[in-house]
């Protein structure tokens, strides 16, 4: 008999890298051709690369919703190791994955193939790291983990400071329509600082709409593979 519980399933990707598979919502936590190529398309190339690109700041704030399997959080990591730059990396996540499933999740093998670093060191930490609370992980990264799902943050607005870059990694709107609402939208909007970027592998229809509604600009740029399309929004 089920205790309620959500049941996950490890499954490997196209580029050999994992993700998760929740059947209750038949759903997938990436994209089954790359989770670790379309992570590094969507919120590290289209999102902290093309705003340092344009900015050049030596700090930034990013938000992100969806923690999930933790590995968007690593290559931000990555990334402000690589480049010196630090990051404050504020993270939601209503349900947490186990901890058993984590410890077999794959991202600190396939990285190291291609970029140096301690990954697996990295990956640890960001999931030992408490919830609910600010943590230096290294000199160039801080992170907030909040057991919280983009409702109740926007009602909160916990960032005390303006974003920089969202990284908006919800499941798709016809799993979680209440996550891609104007509302939700129109709340992170008022946290970003002019200029800022939301990035998502979404390219919807009524979610560009939505986007527009609550100000931003909706960009179109080229999908990770799989996809033809993902969207950033940029706040004027």
């Amino acid at each position: 008999m089920s205790d309620g519980s959500p049941r996950y399933h490890l499954i490997t990707t196209r580029d050999q890298s994992h993700s998760v598979f929740l059947p209750e919502l038949n759903e997938h936590y990436h994209s089954i051709h790359g989770a670790l190529t379309e992570a590094r398309h969507v919120f590290i190339k289209n999102g902290l690369d093309a705003y340092h690109l344009e900015h050049g700041f030596n700090e930034y704030r990013v938000l992100e919703l969806g923690f999930g399997t933790g590995l968007n959080a690593l290559l931000a990591m990555g990334w402000a190791e690589e480049h010196k730059t630090r990051i404050t990396y504020t993270t939601l996540e209503r349900y947490p994955l186990p901890v058993e499933l984590v410890s077999e999740l794959n991202y600190a093998n396939r990285m190291e193939e291609n970029l140096r670093g301690d990954w697996k060191h990295w990956f640890n930490q960001i999931h030992e790291a408490d919830w609910n609370k600010s943590e230096s992980i290294n000199p160039w990264f801080v992170l907030e983990k909040h057991k919280l799902d983009a409702l109740e943050f926007t009602k909160l607005k916990q960032c005390a400071a303006a974003v920089d870059v969202i990284f908006f990694d919800a499941f798709a709107p016809n799993k979680q329509s209440e996550l891609w609402d104007i509302a939700v939208f129109k709340t992170f909007y008022e946290l970003c600082k002019p200029g800022s970027f939301l990035v998502t592998y979404c390219a919807q229809g009524q979610f560009r709409r939505n986007l527009k509604e609550a100000g931003f600009v909706s960009i179109r740029l080229e999908g990770p593979p799989g996809k033809r399309e993902m969207t950033r929004g940029l706040r004027p």
